[in-house]
């Protein structure tokens, strides 16, 4: 009885060893297979198109919605260059607004400050921060395991390694009227959930570390009757993937779900809260045909 009872605790503890997950690898080896992961996206993503529904609401000091939404449908894909097969491609994201607040854009779109909020036609595809030439600007470290929609996951954090932000209000490079942007460095920190089998990306959290100081331009302030600085209290994203499956041939990729982000500005300019989402994905398998 004691020898077999030895057995059977032997056996269990050999049992539990055997079922331990593999430990995940080094930070550096990591990061070298989520880029491959997207090199690999980027170049499968070319032959994808979807639905972009963007919705923008103006918020006020509590946070609570005023005024009107403003909410764009545009056709988006992804395009990239260099996508030879040995190196990483540059991607770009590619929008053709198709409707606003439910109607075709008119031509005053283009200039009214009522399109001030409108997604920006090109723009840089959000993971192109974890390529290898980006990354250099970031400072990456594990951060544990957990799970993203019931998917085992490898947690990154993320923190830019230049921690001043010097940003320096800009008018709208559209010309809408009264809208403005910021250009110039601001440090940033994150989240990235990947999956730990895969190594794709399932969701990024993005987000500024503290109040940020937008430095405001002489002629500006004249103009626009600014202060001297307008200061940036959140600015918060998250992104999240979901798997999309397509036919002919039957494959799936992890494609973006929703881009939700909050900003919250003091000095003169509108808070926002704005909600992407991404339906209707299409694959061009040839010329003049489509595939769901």
């Amino acid at each position: 009885m004691r020898a077999g009872r030895v057995i059977v605790l032997l056996m269990l503890a050999v049992s539990g060893l055997a079922a331990r997950p593999q430990a995940p690898p080094h930070i550096d080896e990591l990061m070298a297979r989520i880029g491959e992961r997207i090199a690999d996206y980027y170049r499968r993503a070319q032959s994808v198109i979807c639905t972009e529904k963007s919705t923008v609401q103006p918020i006020g000091s509590n946070f609570s919605p005023y005024g009107f939404a403003r909410t764009v449908e545009s056709e988006l894909r992804v395009e990239s260059e260099g996508a030879d097969g040995e190196s990483i491609p540059e991607a770009k994201v590619v929008r053709e607004i198709r409707k606003v607040n439910g109607r075709p854009p008119r031509e005053r779109d283009k200039k009214d400050r009522s399109g001030c909020t409108d997604p920006n036609p090109l723009s840089t595809e959000p993971l192109a921060f974890l390529l290898p030439k980006n990354r250099s600007d970031y400072q990456f470290t594990a951060a544990g395991s957990g799970k993203e929609k019931d998917r085992p996951a490898v947690l990154i954090d993320f923190v830019s390694v230049n921690r001043k932000s010097r940003p320096e209000l800009i008018e709208d490079e559209h010309g809408h009227e009264d809208c403005f942007d910021w250009a110039g460095p601001i440090a940033i920190k994150g989240r990235v959930w990947v999956d730990a089998n895969t190594y794709e990306v399932l969701r990024v959290d993005r987000r500024i570390g503290g109040p940020v100081d937008v430095r405001v331009s002489a002629r500006l302030q004249r103009r626009y009757n600014f202060s001297t600085w307008v200061v940036i209290e959140r600015d918060d994203l998250t992104i999240r993937y979901k798997n999309v499956a397509f036919r002919e041939p039957d494959e799936s990729m992890l494609l973006p779900e929703s881009i939700e982000s909050l900003v919250v500005v003091h000095g003169g300019l509108e808070s926002t809260r704005r909600t992407q989402t991404f339906t209707d994905y299409r694959r061009f398998i040839t010329a003049g045909r489509v595939v769901k």
